[in-house]
């Protein structure tokens, strides 16, 4: 991420706003730090796609697997 490029206004929702607040609540992080990670995991689940992959998460104990998708 180039460092140059200072805070943007982003306008959401009511319930968008609610849920990134509970969300970011709940973990004791910052909202921006909790939107970077949801981004960050989009952007994987987007790349996935377009090479025909699938992405998923595992739960090491049990071994379920849940996909991502849209």
């Amino acid at each position: 991420m180039d460092p140059r490029h200072g805070p943007v206004t982003v306008t959401i929702s009511g319930t968008s706003a609610q849920l990134l607040t509970h969300l970011a609540t709940a973990d004791g992080g910052d909202p921006s730090a909790l939107l970077m990670r949801a981004l960050g995991l989009l952007d994987l689940a987007m790349k996935a796609k377009r090479e025909g992959k699938h992405l998923q998460f595992v739960d090491p104990r049990s071994g379920a697997t849940s996909e991502v998708v849209f």
